[in-house]
């Protein structure tokens, strides 16, 4: 087979690294990719929107199979523009992946079909927010962009000033674009956040391994909200009762919901969880891998995903058990300093070679690319994902610093206690 990757990512990288594991793919593509996806598959130089260009591409050189990895094509309806051509493409379409595409959209949808989530209001002015902050509202509280902000359009704001701000900050001087039109008030929720990613073929959904990701920049949870510092996987406070309780409730639910509204989803839904002391609670809903989630869910995949790809895309998942390693996997993420507001790129990247010949560590490619003398240089706020396998949270963890390590860029930055307060569980 020849298979498509769209998207630049570590995420993508980590799509690219399992599918070159699979005895049924011959040749790999990624739009655009990056340094590292390099080593795997051959980068195009053509955008992820640039929907006609990636068509015709695919096309051109009779792709077998073209997958999805990033949200903005798939909310813009990429997987439409490839099945109008009779291609084979892995994702959602775009009246599916509005699940991701419009948190008043999948806020409304649950509350319609009694998917336990936290209380809310939408708004489309800011006036009307600020009224209902000023004579309503409960501190603390949460403001979210309706439409996509790179994982970033969330405010929690411990008072009413915060808040009034934050409106300001999202609805009038757009801080994430047209994604600020309409936004979402919601309850506060307490509890621990685990991220669930499942595979979809319209009706029958499989889930994946548990994982827990470090959105803040700065260790202990401070410091701004980002695409995510480093993962691990399995997330012990996954339990079973956890696992019960959502699959009666939230994961089938869900599939069932969006296929009554004529919003057949094929592809990857990923849940954000919040284990409330009340019971599970969906946070949010993605439409496809998580990053850095991919970076740990993954390698611990014993599947071929090319499969698992066909499955969901011919309605057949149910034959299909996914199964996973028992070792556990953490992922460090190694940022450029002053991510997610202003950075520099451009420095070079040394010691990435005492990852070959390594199974049980990877490094993932997130912002590099390749300068005009060949070498790779960091051009992105996340720059690699340092990803290792143990056979304890612990061990993995222990690994994955350890070879946080082995790689050298001016600019490095990393928070020093991802999977700390697991890794004795």
């Amino acid at each position: 087979m020849k298979v498509l990757v769209v998207g630049s990512g570590g995420r993508e990288h980590a799509i690219c690294w399992k599918l070159s594991k699979s005895a049924k793919v011959d040749k790999i593509y990624c739009a655009p990719g990056n340094a590292g996806i390099a080593s795997v598959a051959e980068c195009v130089d053509i955008k992820a929107m640039e929907f006609k260009k990636l068509v015709a591409f695919a096309k051109e050189k009779e792709i077998d199979l073209t997958v999805i990895g990033m949200d903005d094509p798939l909310v813009g309806g990429i997987v439409d523009e490839f099945e109008k051509e009779g291609l084979r493409v892995f994702g959602p379409r775009k009246n599916a992946a509005i699940l991701e595409g419009s948190k008043a959209f999948s806020k409304d949808l649950m509350k319609k079909y009694n998917i336990p989530t936290a209380a809310y209001e939408t708004f489309n002015s800011a006036d009307a927010a600020k009224k209902y902050l000023e004579e309503e509202a409960e501190f603390p509280i949460v403001l979210k962009a309706d439409g996509l902000a790179l994982g970033k359009g969330v405010l929690i704001c411990e008072t009413k000033e915060e808040a009034l701000t934050g409106v300001d900050e999202l609805m009038l001087d757009k801080k994430f674009g047209s994604a600020g039109d309409r936004i979402v008030i919601e309850e506060f929720m307490t509890g621990r956040e685990v991220s669930v990613l499942s595979f979809v073929d319209g009706k029958t959904i499989k889930i994946m391994a548990s994982a827990q990701d470090h959105k803040r920049a700065k260790d202990n949870d401070e410091g701004l909200n980002t695409g995510g510092m480093g993962n691990f996987c399995p997330s012990p406070f996954y339990t079973d009762e956890v696992d019960d309780f959502c699959k009666k409730y939230v994961y089938q639910a869900t599939v069932d919901a969006m296929a009554k509204e004529g919003r057949e989803f094929k592809g990857v839904i990923f849940f954000g969880l919040m284990l409330t002391p009340k019971g599970p609670r969906v946070l949010e809903y993605n439409a496809r891998f998580g990053d850095p989630e991919a970076q740990v869910v993954l390698p611990r995949m014993k599947n071929d995903i090319v499969d698992v790809f066909e499955a969901c895309i011919d309605g057949t998942l149910d034959k299909i058990d996914l199964e996973f390693v028992d070792d556990a996997c953490v992922c460090v993420v190694l940022a450029s300093d002053g991510y997610p507001v202003s950075y520099e790129k451009g420095f070079e990247i040394k010691g990435m070679e005492k990852f070959e010949g390594k199974d049980d560590y990877i490094l993932f490619h997130a912002g590099t690319k390749f300068n005009e003398e060949g070498k790779i240089v960091t051009n992105g706020g996340r720059v690699l994902g340092v990803t290792a396998l143990g056979s304890s949270l612990k061990e993995a963890r222990r690994k994955a610093y350890e070879a946080t390590q082995w790689v050298e860029f001016e600019n490095k930055y990393m928070r020093t206690d991802i999977a700390k307060a697991v890794e004795n569980m």
